[in-house]
């Protein structure tokens, strides 16, 4: 499956201008040949924008998701977008995975909230592994610093994941979480992750750009700059299927010695 890494800040603080970025990107990306085209985190709305994450949040079924849909539909390719997530009295970061034919097929909310910034304005989300068939690939979702966690990519290897998405803002000076950490996830767990950032300032913030489609060889399969780009890299099941008997660190795991792990 041919996966387009939309790696762009979009227009922070207009939702209707990313719509716009995004469906310039889907067009791109179909022409391409992609099936799925995934965004940074919080792409809808900007990452910066302060109180303005609480005005622009949107339920997971509102206008926003609608629009994504038509957009998903019209071009013929699945997304998996950032935004800000309404529900109730709380304000979730969110990603949601829409299919080719605009059915929503899975919602996460960021487990592990970054920063000050994040936790004034965000509730943590509670269910760790999210996943949804896709074109027969397993896909999980997961946000940014989720993925820094090894707890967290181990739980989806162990629940089958094929390809783990992961919209991002990524700030300087952790580029190294692009560089290394991620190639490093995917070997260990045995699967591909795209990880996809933001780029540029905003605000207070640096972001790094570096967006990567890593396999689980750990070598990156497609790998931005530090400019807004599109790039593209194929998630190849044969491949994965191949690198998985080869490789014995699932296999081997002894689940009774962590135990003590809390």
């Amino acid at each position: 499956m041919r996966t387009a890494l939309l790696q762009s800040s979009g227009r922070p603080g207009s939702t209707a201008e990313n719509l716009k970025v995004l469906d310039e990107a889907a067009s791109r990306a179909a022409a391409a040949g992609a099936g799925l085209l995934v965004t940074s985190e919080l792409f809808l709305t900007g990452y910066a924008i302060g109180d303005d994450i609480g005005v622009l949040a949107e339920t997971a079924d509102g206008d926003s998701a609608d629009a994504v849909a038509e957009i998903a539909g019209r071009h013929g390719l699945a997304i998996a977008y950032g935004y800000p997530e309404r529900a109730g009295e709380s304000v979730f970061n969110s990603v949601q995975l829409i299919s080719a034919d605009g059915t929503r097929l899975a919602g996460y909310r960021k487990t592990h909230l970054f920063g000050c910034f994040e936790r004034e304005h965000f509730t943590p989300g509670e269910q760790p592994v999210v996943q949804a068939r896709l074109d027969g690939v397993t896909v999980g979702l997961m946000i940014c610093y989720d993925v820094e966690f090894p707890e967290n990519v181990r739980a989806h290897a162990l629940a089958g994941t094929d390809l783990l998405l992961v919209p991002t803002a990524q700030m300087h000076p952790f580029q190294f979480v692009a560089e290394s950490v991620v190639p490093v996830r995917a070997f260990e767990n045995q699967l591909y992750v795209a990880y996809v950032n933001r780029v540029g300032r905003e605000g207070e913030f640096e972001f790094v750009g570096l967006s990567t489609l890593a396999g689980p060889d750990g070598t990156a399969r497609a790998r931005a700059g530090r400019v807004e780009e599109l790039v593209l890299g194929d998630v190849d099941p044969a491949f994965l299927a191949a690198s998985r008997e080869a490789n014995p660190y699932l296999k081997d795991r002894r689940p009774g010695l962590y135990g003590s792990l809390g």
